[in-house]
């Protein structure tokens, strides 16, 4: 090993000092010329101005080594630090191993939430040139994002002058037909130029034609690479083949790049042209469609705003009764892409750096502390003549040292952190999230490990070279480390801990914040039983069940089959589960009042007549509808609470009627029962007013069941399954899942949960590294003012009198870190209210449970070097100074 080292000073001193010397060289020659000819324009003569130049500029040989000593940089020097620190580390195994643990653990987690928030938030868009690319929707006063007409799509399309492009698409998936029968399968409809908008073409076979999203257009797909692969085995004469989707042929046209995602539409296997044949697409105030843009040159997303809302109020003008109140929305396509998950990147990208200045100034400390009985060395080398700026190059090169151990290990902290995290996201999540793929150890976070190091090792630095340079080198001589803990230490060292009891407590609120809002939010009234409810998607080919006495015969079977299941109570069918979202909603009117063109939207829930009593939901007047109410009887309705205190406040809704905004005649319907208001959206969303219509009446091959059993919900899913295919093999069934495995499982629980849990988690290392950073100053205290201890017992000092003096002193410290922790916690707390849900920011039971845990942990770190302080024996005391 010697050996190699020798051979590469060797190879340093060959390519780095001859150059040196050269460059000297000529940079005093070139003076020595520059003085010469100054001198020859005096009047001197070339030979007298060459002596006189020599003379002024002196020894040359002696100038040269005096040049090297002081700018030169010797491998020597370098090597011999290095040695020497590594030397140090070794004979303090306790010192290296914390401080190395502690630089490892705070680089670990910043570079693993790094590496989410780098995916996430700054890595761009996988297509070309992302930032034109632009989510274009319109907007009410109840959804600011909410889904686009068919028709007025086609207007915006047309109208503008900020887009270069408009696509659509509606990602509700298809039924695939299988030689075993019907399967569900992701799926999304879009316009004709959808892909060139993105910039994206197929790597087999071609895009959609212009013009190939008509209604008369033969249907077409476009195959994911995934579905390639997996259903058609890569077979390169997969295009021109025929796939049926909804009981339609479609002609297989193409097959997308491997490395395609579009976030919004999850994991979607087929891709069709939009073909504008559906119901909904017929009529102007039927919004399915979502829509994206790119931006022509030179265009903001604010101008492209201004513009599509001026295209909206057109629209408004023109068409009162189904566009009054529609606004325009356009924002970054990376927002909606990114959706909820910034506010929670953000939070635990702070927690982490507050982790990781609690580890740094733990380390600091320890550094701190080291230089204190280090003073007689210091000292020794100063007095052998070595300069304060070669002892604090030292200082630098075992901070880079210590460092560069942690940064390390830090990385194989964060690659392992990041595997775990990554396998804890719930896979349907995750194809929501594809950005996440690029999650890992890249160049950004390896940059970003580095910049931390720097960081580090420049603050690890600075602490022991303030120790040297406010400190005179012979006072280390003179006393060798006797006395009372220095002025330094009592100012700086205290300081310190100060600032990380203040980020623990920041760390603990905002933990017991998130902590108490997860709470909160499983808890949060659903006006329902979501215990022993199994669910799942049907979906029914409109080739077999488009007339409605076939959905309707349809529904009552599958009803009437699973309800005579072993263990099964009663039988739901909805149009929407709960829990789910709000949206899928309808306008009504009032027909006994004024009208003036205002947009009354309502959830509206398609529902059997056992719906109720399935779910068990609160009647609170009037009656349910019962399964004889079909099309052929009077209309009826359900609404909940809201709805009723929304636009009934002084009166009973009982008895009273509705009616669809276009006065269509058959959409009248008499209110004749209120339920409880059941929660149809995320658990954090608001309620919204609800109307529930009978699926009788209003009857779709497609519907969602959730069954009441008496038995363990979850085993009953397969049996679902099965009895559903036997009434018909082309029936599409998926998203079988408990009810209570849907709310756990929803992305807003997700989101809740997870922020609890690792939030929590820091603050848990941070309580636990804060006091060990508080018994760390107590105890060097004591170690330092033994001879005082010692001294006061011999006068008479009772023990109890020295727990008390060292517990006031970390009484001071901790309650200075809890006033400033409280205070900064109530700061960040309202950085993070998009993650609190029923909880404040200034919540003072959390806040004062934070401060509790502190001070217990702080005493307790505090009590065992008052305890050994409190059993000095005085003479031993004595004898040892």
């Amino acid at each position: 090993m010697n050996g190699i080292i020798r051979f590469f000073k060797k190879l340093w001193i060959l390519f780095t000092r001859k150059r040196f010397h050269s460059e000297l060289e000529e940079e005093m020659a070139f003076h020595r010329e520059q003085q010469e000819q100054t001198l020859q324009s005096k009047g001197l003569t070339p030979e007298e101005a060459k002596y006189a130049a020599k003379r002024q500029f002196g020894n040359s040989a002696r100038l040269r080594e005096e040049t090297v000593d002081a700018v030169g940089f010797r491998f020597e020097t370098v090597m011999q630090d290095s040695r020497y620190a590594l030397r140090q580390l070794r004979k303090n195994p306790g010192f290296a191993g914390t401080a190395i643990f502690m630089v490892t653990l705070g680089v670990g987690v910043s570079v693993a939430i790094f590496g989410f928030v780098d995916a996430a938030l700054l890595q761009p868009l996988p297509y070309p040139n992302p930032d034109r690319l632009v989510n274009v929707t319109e907007s009410i006063a109840m959804i600011p994002r909410a889904a686009l007409s068919y028709f007025d799509y086609l207007d915006w399309k047309k109208l503008n002058t900020t887009l270069s492009s408009m696509d659509v698409y509606e990602g509700n998936g298809f039924a695939l037909r299988t030689p075993i029968g019907a399967e569900l399968v992701a799926g999304t409809r879009v316009s004709d130029e959808f892909f060139r908008t993105l910039g994206i073409a197929p790597m087999l076979g071609r895009d959609f034609y212009p013009g190939e999203d008509s209604p008369g257009a033969p249907p077409a797909v476009i195959l994911s690479y995934a579905t390639w692969q997996k259903r058609f085995g890569g077979n390169g004469n997969v295009i021109g083949q025929t796939i049926m989707l909804n009981g339609i042929a479609n002609t297989v046209v193409g097959v997308l790049p491997q490395n395609f995602v579009f976030a919004p539409t999850g994991r979607a296997e087929f891709w069709t042209t939009l073909r504008a044949s559906g119901v909904c697409e017929k009529r102007r105030a039927c919004h399915d469609l979502h829509g994206i843009g790119r931006l022509k040159d030179g265009v903001s997303v604010q101008a492209a705003l201004a513009n599509m809302t001026a295209i909206a109020r057109q629209l408004e003008i023109q068409y009162p009764d189904s566009n009054r109140g529609q606004g325009a929305s356009v924002v970054p396509l990376s927002e909606v892409i990114i959706g909820d998950v910034r506010p929670i990147l953000l939070v635990l990208l702070g927690g982490a750096g507050l982790l990781l200045l609690i580890g740094c100034v733990n380390v600091a400390s320890l550094l701190l502390v080291r230089s204190e009985s280090r003073k007689r060395e210091i000292a020794v080398r100063g007095a052998l003549g070595a300069s304060r700026a070669r002892l604090i190059f030292q200082f630098i090169t075992e901070s880079l040292v210590l460092v560069a151990g942690g940064t390390i290990l830090g990385l194989a902290f964060a690659y392992g952190a990041t595997q775990i995290l990554m396998r804890l996201i719930p896979a349907d999540m995750l194809f929501s999230m594809p950005y996440l793929r690029e999650v890992g150890l890249n160049l950004h976070a390896v940059v970003f490990a580095l910049a931390i190091a720097l960081l580090a090792a420049t603050v690890f630095a600075i602490t022991p070279s303030l120790r040297l340079v406010t400190t005179e080198m012979r006072e280390g001589l003179a006393d060798g480390g006797r006395g009372s803990a220095g002025t330094l230490w009592r100012r700086l060292g205290a300081n310190l801990v100060v600032v990380e009891l203040a980020v623990a407590v920041v760390l603990l609120a905002g933990a017991g914040l998130l902590g108490k809002s997860f709470y909160r939010l499983l808890h949060v009234d659903l006006g329902f039983q979501p215990d022993h409810l199994a669910t799942l998607q049907v979906a029914a080919p409109d080739s077999n069940y488009s007339k409605d006495e076939q959905a309707v015969a349809l529904a009552r079977q599958v009803a009437s089959r699973v309800a005579a299941l072993p263990g099964v109570q009663s039988v739901a069918l909805a149009s929407v589960l709960p829990v789910s979202f709000n949206g899928n909603t309808t306008w009504i009117r009032f027909p006994d009042r004024p009208y003036h063109g205002e947009h009354n939207e309502v959830n509206e829930r398609d529902v059997n007549s056992e719906y109720f009593t399935t779910l068990k939901a609160r009647l609170l007047r009037g009656r349910y509808f019962g399964d004889a109410e079909d099309s052929s009887k009077p209309g009826v309705v359900v609404i909940n609470q809201a709805l009723a205190r929304q636009y009934f406040p002084d009166e009973d809704p009982i008895g009273k009627k509705i009616i669809h905004y276009d006065l269509a005649p058959n959409s009248t319907r008499e209110i004749i029962g209120i339920v409880d208001d059941i929660k149809e959206g995320p658990l954090d969303s608001e309620i919204w007013p609800a109307v529930y219509y009978p699926l009788n009446q209003v009857p779709n091959p497609d519907f969602a069941l959730a069954v009441r059993t008496s038995q363990d919900e979850a085993s009953l899913l397969p049996t679902l399954l099965s009895t559903i295919h036997q009434i018909d093999p082309e029936i599409g069934t998926y998203d079988e899942a408990t009810m209570t495995q849907r709310i756990d499982d929803s992305e807003t629980a997700y989101l809740h949960r997870s922020s609890a849990w690792l939030v929590g988690g820091f603050a848990a290392m941070a309580l636990l590294l804060g006091a060990v950073g508080l018994y760390g100053v107590i105890a060097y205290s004591v170690g330092r003012r033994t001879r005082e201890i010692g001294v006061r017992m011999a006068l008479g000092a009772q023990p109890g009198s020295v727990y008390k003096l060292i517990l006031v002193e970390a009484g001071w410290l901790t309650a200075g870190g809890i006033a400033i922790g409280l205070v900064c916690s109530v700061a960040a707390a309202s950085l993070m209210g998009k993650l609190l849900f029923g909880v404040r920011s200034w919540d003072a039971l959390t806040l004062a449970a934070a401060a509790v845990v502190l001070a217990a942990a702080a005493l307790l770190a505090s009590y065992i070097p008052a305890h050994r302080a409190a059993s000095v024996n005085p003479l031993e005391a004595l004898r040892a100074e």
